[in-house]
């Protein structure tokens, strides 16, 4: 067991220097990224974050308001593209991956393979994104393998459901946009030529969240069609069940549970998909929405992948805290999402509207998985933390890192950006601010400041970002070399509640231990109170770590300041200084 770091990164706006920010803009206007701004001396300063995985995240060609008809490329309709970029959550093609990317579309596929390369001879990790539950709602592979057949072309589209259909359908039924499109329209309201002739789609097939309108409403997911798995409509399922004393066995063991069952169609193109991409030197997946895909498929997809490389990273977006176990047993995945609660949580205590005396709690409920719940502060579906929306300032959440990204032995993810104080307050288009877009070309402004032009160095940035980089950098690289993160987990609030007074809502303290370390993790939530507190490690504590009476110096890894820990008769005590926003990572090597 060890602690991995993962840095998500929008692919498409990293390396994007153009700062026109344009609502609505167009490529040309407002700029893009591409695979080869990920040069070696930007891998190297992001691998010197402390990051062990790079999370690619809109690598697979995905549907985009953009013409490669030169390219053999069909154009998408823009009425069922979210944006002028598109979602990189509607994929039209899995073994591609976009052209926007490129500096050569023609090339799209060997400048990915070269940027892994890139990352990997930087020392890093390659993830990218699989989307199982739906695609975008015109499906056409270009490259696909030998023998490889598209979404939907060899489905009986007469009926509603067949076992081996890849899509679900509305026979007779014609597809209609969203009425709320004519007061919210494609690109702004742009006469574009593609808008010319409507969007035409018969029969209508199931929408990406599983509505079975032939004319969804706005909400709904319209750019995208949902993959049938083999859940009939009724919701029962076309398949073998998985044993339930499958939760023990190995990812191996459920391989082999998978060989002499035949399974629906759908199933086989995705284990196809990982395996193509596995070949190509991919590291491991994000699965977006996991939860809405049987447990049974994700047995079958991750044993699959695993056979093929036994040390693949899988992640899952679940966000129904009463399934983690299923995903992670059953479905064997690595990691999930630590949303709800966690995430959640430390939030609201940022915001002012929670406790810290839930953080104990949120712990001790998962401990028996905690090394598979991924922790964040950010990623492209939330707020970022500088928003006026969220905290208005990035500094207010160091607190709620720190015990982010210590709190378990599972990895820590900051998404790119978070680490310069980056705060999303550009109107994109189709994005709201508040959340950098996923669908527009845009400036990720913090994020350029650091990009310098292409240097890679922050040379423009702020004293304050510069400042907020190196707490992450130390942060970061501190959770990679301290053994005692994947050690034991110990509360220290319940025995230092008198002691926090005034600011028990504010204040929080764990340990973590293993043979070589003791850490201590004090912090204080509190952007105007401060505190100094008399920290007491109760005796049991004391007797498990061994610590006979004397005096003992604990080294601060984030400001290289000491502290020195009393025990008398193996009651054990320390004066800390906790003033506003206070982060103290107290290290002990045993």
């Amino acid at each position: 067991m060890k602690k991995e770091n993962i840095y998500q990164v929008f692919t498409r706006l990293f390396g994007n220097t153009q700062q026109a920010q344009i609502p609505w803009g167009t490529i040309e206007q407002n700029g893009v990224g591409k695979f080869s701004d990920f040069t070696d001396q930007a891998l190297a300063q992001i691998r010197q974050l402390g990051i062990t995985c790079i999370w690619y995240t809109g690598v697979p060609h995905h549907a985009l308001v953009g013409d490669y008809r030169q390219y053999g490329i069909d154009n998408d309709h823009p009425s069922v593209v979210k944006g002028r970029a598109g979602s990189p959550y509607a994929v039209k093609d899995y073994y591609s991956v976009n052209p926007d990317l490129a500096d050569d579309p023609a090339k799209r596929n060997q400048e990915f393979e070269a940027l892994v390369k890139r990352t990997h001879k930087a020392g890093m990790k390659v993830i990218i994104d699989i989307v199982p539950n739906h695609v975008a709602r015109v499906y056409k592979g270009l490259n696909n393998p030998p023998g490889v057949r598209d979404f939907g072309c060899d489905d009986d589209c007469s009926v509603e459901y067949h076992r081996d259909n890849n899509f679900y359908y509305i026979p007779g039924q014609e597809f209609a946009l969203p009425d709320a499109l004519s007061s919210n329209p494609p690109l702004g309201g742009e006469q574009h030529p593609d808008l010319a002739v409507p969007y035409q789609e018969f029969p209508a097939k199931w929408t990406g969240n599983g509505s079975r309108l032939a004319k969804p409403n706005h909400d709904d997911w319209y750019e995208t069609v949902k993959i049938n798995y083999g859940i009939r409509p009724d919701g029962s399922k076309d398949f073998d069940s998985l044993p339930e004393h499958y939760r023990e066995r190995s990812a191996a063991e459920h391989y082999q549970f998978w060989q002499d069952k035949r399974v629906p169609n759908s199933w086989l193109k995705f284990r196809d998909i990982a395996q193509y991409w596995l070949q190509l030197g991919v590291d491991g997946f994000r699965f977006d929405m996991a939860e809405m895909v049987p447990v049974e498929f994700w047995s079958y997809l991750n044993s699959s992948i695993k056979h093929a490389n036994p040390e693949a990273i899988l992640i899952a977006e679940v966000y129904q805290p009463e399934l983690y176990r299923d995903y992670i047993q059953l479905g064997k995945m690595n990691y999930l999402y630590d949303k709800v609660d966690l995430y959640d949580h430390l939030k609201a205590v940022i915001r002012g509207q929670g406790s810290t005396s839930d953080i104990g709690r949120i712990e001790y409920q998962r401990r028996d998985i905690e090394h598979h719940l991924l922790h964040f502060l950010e990623n492209h579906d939330e707020q970022r933390i500088a928003s006026p929306e969220f905290a208005g300032c990035a500094e207010k959440a160091l607190p709620a890192m720190l015990v982010s990204a210590c709190l378990s032995s599972s990895p820590t993810m900051i998404y790119f950006g978070q680490e310069v104080g980056e705060a999303a307050c550009e109107m994109a288009g189709f994005g709201q601010p508040s959340r950098t877009s996923i669908f527009d070309y845009i400036g990720v402004p913090a994020h350029q400041r650091w990009v310098n032009h292409g240097h890679y160095d922050g040379g423009l940035l702020s004293e304050q970002e510069q400042q907020l980089r190196r707490f992450y950098k130390k942060l970061l690289n501190a959770t990679l070399n301290s053994s005692a993160l994947t050690g034991e987990y110990h509360d220290l609030y319940a025995a230092n509640y008198a002691n926090f007074a005034e600011l028990q809502h504010k204040l929080y303290a764990f340990a973590r231990s293993d043979k070589d370390e003791i850490v201590l993790i004090a912090t204080n939530f509190s952007s105007e109170l401060g505190k100094t507190v008399s920290l007491t490690i109760p005796e049991t504590l004391i007797s498990h770590w061994t610590l006979s009476s004397g005096h003992y110096t604990l080294t601060d890894r984030l400001s290289e300041q000491t502290v020195t820990l009393v025990v008398n008769e193996q009651q054990g005590s320390m004066t800390l200084d906790l003033p506003p926003l206070a982060c103290r990572f107290l290290s002990l090597k045993r």
